[in-house]
């Protein structure tokens, strides 16, 4: 059924009457009730309909939260994923270089992970991506600080607005509760259980800069802590052109 054309052809046929009414020739009690049944018939039509268009459309919006949760979570550890970290930063760089505001960034790494798969197997280094994944969640608090995975056992932590002094103290939380969960890791030359290194870097924000810029100081900086012994951060200020 057409809505729209049976809500025409009733109040077409309503017009008819008044005009009728007014005339010498008046509709009949008949006539009318049969108008206001037709005219009942069709609201309750509409009503289902309306029914069944907002049911859709709470069902669309809650499937497209779904898929944007797939879209940038990792399904893994259920943090963000490279691509939420790629976007967001963009427009973090963007927001924060209207004041020139700090930001730090970390990259982190498990320390001796392939070795970790070749010991205990792909489902232990799973829970233990895992497990880090909830440390890392808890070692940040603040409103628009956020962990990403990056790739593979590699995650990124973004801080607005924090300087170098607020890195370290997150870097060194990191590190500490990591140990603290003592997750057993005998092929690890540091300790006997799992640990990771990090590297971070503090930008005073341009509007100019690119996030690779970032990532590229910051996993220079990881990459220094892995050399240096590893379990540990490396920090070091951004510089253009690093």
């Amino acid at each position: 059924m057409d809505l729209f054309e049976s809500e025409q052809r009733i109040y077409n046929k309503a017009l008819e009457y008044v005009k009728n009414g007014n005339s010498n020739n008046p509709c009949s009690f008949e006539e009318y009730e049969l108008l206001a049944k037709e005219y009942g018939m069709l609201l309750k039509h509409i009503r289902r309909v309306t029914r069944f268009a907002d049911k859709t459309t709470v069902d669309l919006f809650y499937s497209n939260m779904d898929l944007t949760d797939k879209v940038f979570h990792d399904p893994l550890t259920g943090l963000y994923n490279r691509r939420f970290f790629e976007e967001t930063i963009v427009q973090s760089i963007k927001d924060l270089s209207r004041t020139r505001a700090l930001l730090s960034v970390m990259m982190l790494d498990v320390d001796y992970f392939k070795r970790y798969n070749d010991t205990y197997g792909h489902h232990a280094g799973d829970l233990c991506l895992q497990s880090i994944a909830e440390t890392l969640l808890e070692s940040i608090t603040r409103e628009h600080d956020f962990v990403a995975r990056y790739g593979g056992e590699e995650f990124v932590i973004v801080l607005p607005f924090a300087d170098e002094h607020g890195a370290r103290i997150i870097a060194n939380k990191v590190l500490e509760t990591v140990m603290d969960r003592n997750i057993p890791h005998e092929k690890n030359d540091i300790a006997k259980c799992v640990t990771i290194s990090i590297g971070i870097t503090t930008i005073k924000v341009e509007h100019y800069h690119k996030s690779e810029d970032y990532i590229k100081c910051a996993d220079k900086a990881l990459y220094m802590s892995k050399k240096n012994g590893r379990n540990q951060y490396t920090y070091i200020q951004f510089e253009e052109g690093l």
